[in-house]
């Protein structure tokens, strides 16, 4: 067993690359070795909830097939490999016993990274509650965040030796508006305001598990947020400009202003009067909140643009800002396949502007692209990284304190709600093998990093 830390976060003096998945999209073993059922089983078994009704009880089978995973990130020539823990797979009723055999899987995915020099990021909550804990009201239950606090720390006690830097939660936006407000992400519900409750016990759950495990001596710990740039197409119509200014707070400001600033302010208290509510938000709360990351995750994918409602088809994510003014999004080209729209200069701005609103380090922990791959021949993706890249390298020029720049994904995955009709990988998996083929982005990428020798990036 490796006994020594090997990760830690890179300095800024050069980008450090790597390349990332999570546990429900590309583990599979959904009955193995003790795991508990997952919010995303239960949602995916439900008829109409996934496009294509499959679900992730196989997915890439990497559960089984780690070290062949691994291979490829370190022949991507990355440093870096940010994968998720499945909390069932831990903690099967979310509370209570642990499952030893749970924890054996990730120490051996841990070992096997270092063995190949990569430094594993572990990210704790990618979205796969234990049901358990949905049956008794999920992120709606102030439980369930002192529940991840603990479950945190009995991840910590097994890899902390080995594993550098963390991250408490990735996108926990979606977690709580997409899942509890939409409907359309795990567990499917559709309770409007219920989002904001979310989101609320989600911060707490990060500020309790990040109390603890800097005692424990981590120093590295951070968050992943999908902050997104919101651009009004008349930015002279008022009316538009404080209807963007609602859903910008739900999308960006719930999270920064408590990890900021300890509070929320008062654009998003008029939008969401539940984060008012002195029954949900306790003294203390986001005090334990403010200042208790070491650095900010940033998943970017695409901007968006609001116009008077009626200007653009319903976009599906309409409900997940409960609270704000109606806006349509609209679109414009070039669009992935999964119809989002290719602007690498929102990522450039996010970063800026996040770099500065918070004065912490920046990692962009998620970037990537869906196109259809009827060929291995993915130039469109090639074409999407490169532009997102040198926005990532002008950010850093312009000031921003930016660390980091990591793939999504390296395989094609069960990309959740979508199932397997979108594939950001760039691996190519056969779902009948399941067969890895490394596709063209693959060899760019590591044609780009084997010529810039910039794929590492960390502090051995």
């Amino acid at each position: 067993m490796v006994d020594t830390v090997r990760s830690s976060l890179p300095d800024g003096s050069s980008l450090a690359y790597g390349v990332a998945t999570a546990a429900y999209q590309i583990e599979g073993a959904v009955a193995e070795d003790g795991r508990g059922a997952s919010i995303w089983d239960t949602f995916a078994a439900r008829p109409g909830a996934v496009k294509d009704g499959l679900d992730g009880s196989v997915a890439c089978d990497s559960y089984h097939r780690y070290e062949e995973d691994l291979d490829l990130v370190a022949a991507v020539g990355a440093g870096w490999y940010r994968f998720s823990i499945a909390w069932p797979r831990i903690v099967p009723e979310g509370v209570g016993r642990v499952e030893t055999r749970g924890l054996d899987y990730y120490d051996r995915l841990v070992d096997a990274a270092l063995a190949r020099g990569l430094s594993p990021t572990a990210t704790l909550y990618h979205w796969d509650l234990p049901q358990a804990l949905e049956d008794r009201d999920g992120w709606l239950n102030r439980d369930t965040a002192e529940a991840f606090a603990d479950y945190a720390m009995v991840v910590h006690d097994r890899l902390g030796d080995r594993v550098g830097v963390w991250a408490t939660h990735n996108e926990p936006w979606c977690a709580a508006y997409l899942g509890y407000s939409a409907g359309v992400h795990a567990p499917g519900r559709r309770e409007g305001g219920a989002g904001h409750r979310a989101a609320h016990h989600l911060l707490l759950g990060h500020g309790l598990a990040a109390e603890r495990l800097h005692a424990a001596g981590v120093e590295d710990l951070g968050i992943v947020l999908n902050l997104a740039p919101f651009w009004p197409e008349d930015p002279d119509d008022p009316e538009l400009v404080a209807a963007t200014d609602g859903i910008d707070a739900i999308r960006n400001r719930v999270w920064l202003g408590p990890l900021v600033d300890g509070r929320y302010d008062d654009g998003l208290l008029a939008v969401a009067p539940e984060l008012a509510d002195t029954d949900l938000v306790r003294d203390g709360d986001l005090a334990l909140v403010q200042g208790s990351a070491d650095w900010v995750g940033v998943n970017y994918y695409t901007p968006f643009r609001t116009a008077a409602p009626g200007a653009a088809a319903r976009h599906p994510e309409a409900d997940a800002y409960p609270g704000s003014a109606p806006v349509s999004f609209v679109v414009r080209e070039p669009r992935t396949d999964i119809g989002w729209e290719v602007d690498a200069s929102g990522l450039e701005e996010l970063l800026v502007d996040t770099s500065a609103r918070t004065g912490l380090p920046v990692l962009v922990t998620e970037n990537g692209a869906a196109y259809p791959d009827e060929t291995l021949d993915d130039q469109d993706r090639i074409a999407y990284l490169r532009d997102h890249i040198a926005a990532t390298e002008r950010a850093r020029q312009g000031g921003a304190d930016v660390r980091a720049y990591i793939v999504w994904t390296l395989l094609d995955n069960f990309e959740w709600a979508e199932g397997y009709t979108k594939t950001f990988g760039i691996v190519h998996v056969d779902p009948q093998g399941p067969t890895r083929t490394p596709k063209a982005s693959f060899h760019w990428l590591a044609e780009h990093l084997n010529s810039s020798s910039v794929g590492v990036g960390v502090t051995p």
